[in-house]
């Protein structure tokens, strides 16, 4: 009866006070012995005094989004798997340089708060934190009313992870025999969403409900498939072989993030014929008639996640990937090549 002019400027304040209670559980399992306080804070705090097996740490930062693939979660109404996504962009990001992922933050924007839709999404980060042994120690829900639809959102965080100094991975350690061991992804992950949403829905018109043969279940059902986390995969994979570089496939495609951990000394030679791309790739390049250039400069294409290691420890680090349940291959090798070289190469056609 007594409804606040914030509450008629369109900001239900009580209503963002019952999605932080609803998340809170869910918070609860995203933490480490570490971490200080609790949630609700104006901000998080994590003791770096605690992590003594450190002689020199170096701290990593990353900040990411979802990009439009939330626009997917919106019209399907499926909130949770797009919390995956986003801490996959962020602590693979990390584990990259060799980062263990600490903690993470987040930031989530809406048009109107309905509590349950921000736990949902919390739910998911706070679960692929926990994959990732990162703590959730914080984050913001922002109403915007008038400025966004009531059922748009968006949402980034940020996360912030360490290293030994001695031990930071890059290209200074590439160097020519090394083997290029893929590891595969969910499926498009988070890039590409403007590119698959105008070729599958806008220009082709097909439906999110439909079901898609050549998919094994509807599209929305595959655009939704969550970011595989590789975190604790990589971190293991550190810990247990010689790793000199890894590159995380995210937007420009494997060919471009390959080529930023490369010395301009060095050259990648992938071979396509070393593994075939899920089954929603060459829908979009059938659906949309793209170049397979264009593809492979958007798509991940089927690897998430690259190692550069020894040509002689490839297979141990490939074992070491598959036991643990993650398929992996060795997709290339680095030879040496001269500053005007192509920086990657792919040749041969998908193993079909």
């Amino acid at each position: 009866m007594n409804e606040s002019a914030y509450a008629r400027a369109g900001v239900d304040i009580e209503a963002g006070d019952r999605a932080v209670e609803l998340m809170k559980a869910h918070v609860r399992r995203a933490t480490r012995p570490e971490v200080m306080g609790s949630l609700g804070g104006f901000a998080g705090l994590f003791d770096a005094s605690a992590l003594k097996d450190y002689r020199h740490p170096v701290l990593a930062t990353s900040t990411d989004g979802v990009g439009t693939k939330v626009d997917i979660a919106r019209a399907m109404g499926v909130y949770h798997t797009v919390g995956w996504d986003l801490v996959g962009m962020l602590v693979d990001d990390l584990v990259v340089c060799g980062a263990e992922p600490l903690f993470l933050t987040d930031y989530i924007a809406c048009g109107r708060v309905v509590p349950e839709r921000i736990a949902d999404i919390v739910r998911g980060i706070a679960e692929a934190c926990a994959s990732a042994n990162t703590a959730l120690i914080g984050g913001e829900t922002a109403e915007h009313p008038g400025l966004m639809g009531p059922d748009d959102f968006d949402m980034a965080g940020a996360t912030v992870g360490v290293v030994e100094a001695d031990q930071i991975l890059g290209r200074d350690r590439v160097r020519p025999g090394d083997a290029v061991v893929a590891m595969a992804s969910s499926g498009l992950h988070s890039n590409g969403y403007s590119l698959v949403r105008r070729v599958l829905l806008t220009d082709a018109g097909l439906d999110l409900e439909a079901e898609m043969a050549e998919l094994g279940r509807t599209l929305g059902e595959e655009l939704l498939e969550p970011t595989r986390v590789y975190a604790a995969d990589a971190l293991a994979l550190i810990e247990g072989a010689e790793v000199h570089a890894m590159s995380h496939v995210t937007g420009g495609g494997l060919a471009n993030n390959l080529a930023r951990v490369l010395p301009d000394t060095v050259a990648a030679r992938l071979d396509r014929a070393s593994w075939r791309p899920p089954a929603i790739f060459e829908l979009v390049r059938s659906v949309g008639q793209v170049p397979q250039p264009d593809l492979e400069a958007t798509l991940n294409m089927g690897v998430g996640m690259v190692a550069l290691v020894p040509g002689d420890g490839a297979d141990a680090a490939v074992r070491l990937l598959v036991d643990r349940g993650l398929p992996a291959w060795v997709c290339g090798e680095v030879v040496a090549a001269g500053p005007d070289d192509q920086r990657v190469g792919i040749s041969g056609e998908h193993n079909n």
